[in-house]
């Protein structure tokens, strides 16, 4: 996804188009794939990997931030005084005079689906009398207000680490719960006079246990206590089938990953709602070790 990238490309809008003043053409051929009226540059962004890493944020891959792959990226026109302003006589004037309001142009960005880093910048040129309002995408915002919240990877509690478990056992499977790691964690963001507040849940963990299974889990998991014997968790559990002693590590090796969703609106009005997906992991180990009988 391209988030942080695109907030840099616009934010230097204004000084790439200060760089190609000869942009535009008088005489109807156009520049490269350009029409006389239409502003054109190309700029590289980097892609952005998929997925979270450990217990700490990770970024994302594509726009629902289902992890890496192509991009479409998504942004808010920022329109720019076009500079140099056109000669007098341009058709860019639309038929009024250099002074007489502007000439401004409404970038637009875009990407191959495919995910190429390459993107165009291309911005249609108009006249107008007064600074027009910035026009801004929503969703955009969504996406910064979700950035600022640092969303985790899960926070496990168990498996742990250091445990010693035993195959045929029932192993039990939660995590812990706070704004990072689990939520719910609300931000928000504001440009060009619109505010959208965002608001995450984890909806999901899905653990793959090393032992080629894996287990979806739709809340954090129940805590086992002494009291609960040989029991299976009731909502996140686990039965390894197999010793791990002839694995490297002699330790199974999995993974959880956490998917947050995401609702955002416009605050203030305006009915504009919608949802975002970000997808966090966690690592984690598991000794397993079989049951040893003494005697007869």
């Amino acid at each position: 996804m391209l988030r942080r990238g695109v907030v840099t490309v616009l934010s230097s809008l204004a000084l790439v188009a200060a760089a190609v003043p000869a942009a535009w053409a008088e005489d109807g051929t156009g520049v490269g794939n350009c029409a006389d009226e239409r502003f054109c540059v190309e700029v590289n962004v980097p892609k952005t990997p998929g997925g979270g890493g450990g217990n700490g944020p990770g970024p994302t891959g594509t726009g629902n931030g289902t992890g890496g792959g192509g991009e479409q990226v998504s942004a808010y026109c920022a329109i720019r005084r076009l500079e140099p302003q056109p000669p007098a006589g341009s058709s860019l004037w639309e038929g009024h005079s250099p002074g007489d309001g502007a000439v401004y142009v409404d970038p637009c960005l875009t990407s191959d689906p495919n995910g190429t880093a390459t993107v165009d910048l291309i911005g249609k040129a108009f006249w107008s009398k007064d600074t027009p309002a910035p026009a801004v995408d929503p969703a955009v915002l969504a996406q910064r207000a979700v950035d600022s919240m640092l969303l985790q990877g899960p926070a496990i509690v168990s498996p742990r680490a250091d445990g010693t478990y035993t195959v045929g056992v029932p192993v039990w499977m939660w995590v812990g719960q706070s704004q990072t790691t689990w939520g719910p964690n609300s931000a928000s963001a504001t440009a060009g006079g619109i505010t959208v507040t965002a608001t995450a849940k984890v909806s999901r963990v899905v653990w793959n246990m090393g032992d080629g299974s894996s287990v979806t889990c739709t809340g954090p998991g129940t805590a086992y206590t002494a009291s609960r014997g040989m029991a299976s968790s009731p909502d996140c559990g686990h039965l390894y089938k197999a010793t791990s002693a002839g694995i490297p590590g002699a330790k199974y090796q999995g993974t959880a990953t956490s998917t947050w969703s995401i609702d955002w609106a416009v605050t203030g009005g305006g009915g504009q709602t919608g949802q975002l997906t970000e997808v966090r992991q966690s690592a984690f180990t598991v000794a397993v070790g079989e049951l040893q009988v003494v005697g007869q």
